[in-house]
């Protein structure tokens, strides 16, 4: 695998284009204090009679015995699921970031990604694999999986779950260079549609010296596991 120019029916190579694009912008709101945070909360007693009736809509019984708790449970799940959109950027790093005279790239692979498709709400899931070059900045161990969870958690496309992340790590310490890439299953093409059990969908996001050098991608796949071909 390579991060060339030509299109890979197995990748899609998300290299920053010089156009911005409708996503680039989408990033967590500063929420500038505890009221603010507290209105966008979800309002889990609005959820439930919604739930209630789709479930009538469905052809259920909500007053089964197996559905008497759903709506609470599924307002409560969601909740959970879309909760990267209540999140406070600068509170989730909390600080988290140190002074480090080092040109080494840093790398943590294998995080777990779950997240709900934006066109059908139904889970994709997978590894998402950051690796950068600070500038005289790092994060602490924590901060990247928890950034990841941040953007995941929330109605997504796997496309811009992984330039949301790259650019965020590239503007929080002013890396030098960051590559992301993500790999991950997506059941509304599992169970629904074309039924593919076994495909898989990889995408990725090179910002900075990532870009701009072929020997630091190649660096990067091969600390990944994902030698270039």
């Amino acid at each position: 695998m390579t991060f060339s120019s030509q299109r890979s029916p197995c990748i899609r190579c998300r290299c920053r284009p010089r156009q911005s694009r409708a996503w680039d912008n989408a990033r967590p709101s500063h929420a500038s204090s505890d009221q603010e945070t507290k209105a966008m909360k979800v309002d889990r007693s609005k959820i439930e009679p919604l739930i209630r009736q789709l479930l009538i809509e469905i052809g259920e019984d909500p007053q089964r015995e197996g559905l008497l708790q759903t709506p609470k449970r599924v307002a409560e799940a969601l909740e959970f699921l879309t909760s990267g959109n209540r999140v406070d950027l600068e509170r989730l790093i909390n600080g988290a970031v140190f002074t480090q005279e080092t040109n080494s790239m840093v790398i943590v692979k294998n995080i777990e990604v779950y997240s709900l498709c934006e066109h059908h709400m139904l889970p994709f899931f997978g590894r998402c694999h950051i690796g950068y070059i600070p500038s005289g900045r790092v994060f602490g161990v924590s901060k990247l999986a928890r950034m990841v969870d941040m953007y995941a958690r929330r109605l997504q496309l796997q496309e811009r779950l992984t330039e949301q992340i790259s650019k965020e790590v590239m503007e929080s310490i002013d890396a030098k260079g960051v590559g992301v890439m993500i790999e991950a299953r997506h059941l509304c093409m599992m169970m629904r549609g074309v039924e593919k059990q076994n495909s898989v969908m990889i995408t990725s996001s090179v910002l900075g010296t990532f870009r701009e050098s072929t020997a630091t991608r190649e660096e990067f796949l091969a600390l990944i596991g994902n030698r270039p071909t």
